[in-house]
């Protein structure tokens, strides 16, 4: 890192659009779009999982239960995020289920309201994360989910934004940009490297398939049902990425051996 003296100032920007914490940008850093930190991704990833992965082991030293102590590290990700994924999958889950057509889906998408279809699939989605953290219970194993799912989960928003047309001329995907071909595969790499490391082959592959394949998925659904992606179809592929691999993770672990 040291050695390219932007990437301190694209990962502050990868900070800025992935998260609400405050980071001081100078004029220069500013001029960089998301797309110019789309290989950091993953390190913002690694930022979120840690924090949850500091807060469960706090809770299970404060005696805590799993899913007391589940519950307070989810809840410490959606505040360091500002819930911006979980908008975002809340949103699509709306104007996918409730729109006729693709101009109403879009618009259904960019109102501020929740509606039954994104309430439902927020609280699957938290609940399946849930059971996850609290299935596997020891601090260093969820620890290693935390890093190695949010990690991969923002790796592949990045592989939409190459593949996928926007949806819209405006928006936070037209501001994103497009990724280069170059940033989105060291992002894999990346992700894939720190997940290799985390955890043990068969979990890793399992966690690395269903992370694809629900990418994939999300991304065909998003073609078929407007045309390409939005920022709010980023968040649905991060939330739907990172769920999938945690369950994937925990199905290994509690499968029985031999």
């Amino acid at each position: 890192m040291a050695d390219d003296p932007g990437t301190w100032a694209r990962f502050k920007i990868a900070i800025a659009f992935l998260t609400r914490l405050p980071v001081p940008l100078r004029d220069d850093d500013a001029r960089l779009s998301l797309a110019d930190a789309a290989d950091l991704f993953p390190l913002v990833g690694v930022l979120v999982g840690a924090v949850g992965a500091g807060v469960f082991t706090l809770a299970s030293l404060c005696h805590l239960g799993s899913l007391p102590a589940g519950i307070l590290t989810l809840a410490a990700m959606v505040m360091i995020t500002g819930g911006l994924h979980e908008d975002g999958m809340a949103d699509v889950a709306d104007g996918f289920g409730g729109g006729a057509s693709r101009e109403r889906k879009l618009a259904i998408m960019r109102d501020s309201r929740i509606g039954t279809y994104g309430v439902l699939v927020l609280v699957l989605a938290l609940q399946a994360r849930l059971s996850a953290v609290a299935g596997l219970w020891q601090p260093a194993a969820v620890a290693q989910l935390l890093i190695a799912g949010s990690a991969c989960s923002r790796a592949v928003m990045a592989v939409v934004m190459i593949l996928l047309p926007r949806a819209r001329r405006d928006g936070l995907a037209t501001l994103a940009g497009t990724p280069s071909l170059a940033r989105t595969a060291l992002g894999l790499v990346l992700a894939l490297l720190l997940t290799g490391v985390l955890l043990p082959p068969r979990e890793a592959l399992a966690a690395i398939l269903a992370t694809a394949a629900t990418t994939a998925a999300i991304a065909l659904l998003a073609r078929q049902q407007i045309g390409g992606y939005t920022g709010d179809v980023l968040g649905a592929v991060q939330q739907a990425g990172e769920t999938a691999f945690m369950l994937a993770v925990l199905a290994v672990v509690s499968a029985p051996s031999g």
